[in-house]
């Protein structure tokens, strides 16, 4: 996830070793339309709420696809993979990220309700045969673009023909110059299928 944060905008994208006991806390966020407690510690992105941006895809995109396997790309502390895991409890889930400490709050999350088809993982940990039935990301933007372009590269293509990414990223960010740049560059078609609070959501479907 990323666009804003209370934490500093670079918190979310590098390492951080998983919060202490005393560093950890929980709040009560609404995820698959109940509340639900999760875990998160400074450090992450946006730990003291769920973000608009994030908010704002959850609102958009379809449910999650019953079976296969799913992505949350910049999984932050878990709202995007956790909704999916809830949603879909026979698919499996990838939460991914670089933060250390992001992943060590999703799976602690996961645990606390009982959800066993999360693997929260760096993206080294997905393996290299897996295709996606599903991918929905709040890409770091912050981080550039040639960092962002390669994620990009890496996962948009990783979709299942027939399957669907969805990106949330703010307007004055560069959404449609990034929606632009995935056509010229990756050769996917992409619409935008929603615009809400400075955000726009990106569809990307794979033939």
């Amino acid at each position: 996830m990323a666009h804003e944060s209370s934490t500093g905008d670079g918190d979310h994208y590098f390492t951080a070793r998983p919060a202490s006991a005393a560093e950890r806390r929980t709040i009560e966020v609404v995820l698959d339309g109940r509340p639900r407690s999760v875990h998160t510690a400074a450090g992450v992105f946006s730990p003291g709420r769920i973000d608009l941006g994030t908010q704002v895809l959850l609102r958009t995109v379809p449910p999650a696809p019953s079976a296969g396997d799913l992505l949350d790309l910049g999984c932050g502390w878990g709202p995007v993979a956790l909704t999916m895991a809830l949603q879909s409890p026979a698919a499996r889930v990838w939460a991914v990220d670089v933060n250390e400490r992001a992943l060590d709050l999703v799976r602690r999350t996961a645990d606390d309700l009982g959800l066993t088809n999360v693997v929260a993982t760096t993206p080294t940990g997905v393996p290299d045969d897996v295709r996606l039935a599903a991918l929905w990301s709040n890409p770091p933007i912050r981080v550039g673009k040639d960092v962002l372009h390669q994620m990009l590269r890496t996962w948009l293509p990783r979709l299942a023909p027939g399957a669907q990414g969805h990106l949330v990223v703010q307007r004055n960010l560069g959404a449609d110059s990034l929606q632009r740049w995935i056509v010229e560059h990756l050769g996917l078609p992409v619409d935008r299928v929603a615009s809400a609070k400075g955000f726009r959501v990106l569809r990307v479907t794979p033939t």
